[in-house]
Parts: structure tokens; sequence; C-alpha cells
């Protein structure tokens, strides 16, 4: 999937911006239902995963991993229109406990 440069530049900064969220606004086990309900389709989204079912779609743990990823940068590429991904209509519980769950996976810390 190709980011426009300005979106990947925005989420950098926006994760830079403050400091690190604790988990406490969701459930990652909830979020990995949704994820495996949802999203799972087109991404990796089991721990370890690495390879998505769709060659352009990342992996969850690469998402986790991105240099800058936050919960407010996963809050805006969620309400940010995508060509290449359906639009998403989360509900709040649904974003808060998949956003638990992606940075649950984080494997650099």
């Amino acid at each position: 999937m190709r980011v426009p440069a300005f979106v990947f530049l925005a989420i950098i900064l926006m994760g830079a911006a403050g400091p690190a969220v604790s988990q406490e606004f969701g459930d990652a086990r909830a979020g990995y239902a949704y994820a495996r309900q949802v999203c799972s389709e087109c991404h990796a989204v089991q721990k370890g995963q690495l390879t998505s079912p769709h060659s352009r779609a990342p992996s969850f743990t690469t998402v986790a991993d991105t240099p800058g990823m936050s919960e407010m940068a996963l809050r805006v590429w969620f309400q940010s229109p995508h060509p290449s991904m359906p639009n998403l209509n989360l509900t709040e519980k649904n974003g808060d406990d998949l956003i638990a769950y992606i940075l649950s996976l984080r494997t650099r810390k």
C-alpha cells in the first residue's frame, strides 16, 4: 500500500510530539478479535505473522514497529480516507481496542 509522503510524515511527527501513551485506552484482546474478523482479509494480524494476504497491505507488526507510531497516529490513520482500503467506520470502542492490539505487537521498544 503506497502512503503519500505527507501522510507518513504527519504520522511520524504526531508520534514524536508527545510521550508514549499507555495502553489503558482499549482492550487488546477485543482488538485482536476485531482484527481477525475485519482486517485479516488483507492484513497479517497475528503476532509474528509478517506476510499479509494482500501483498500491498502491511502486517500489523510492521505497522506497530513503524518509527513514531502512536495511539494518535493510528487514530488519524483510521479517520483518513485511503484509496487502497475500505472506509473504516470504527466505533470508538472498536478503534480503542484495535489500537491497543496493534500497539501490543511492537517488537521495537
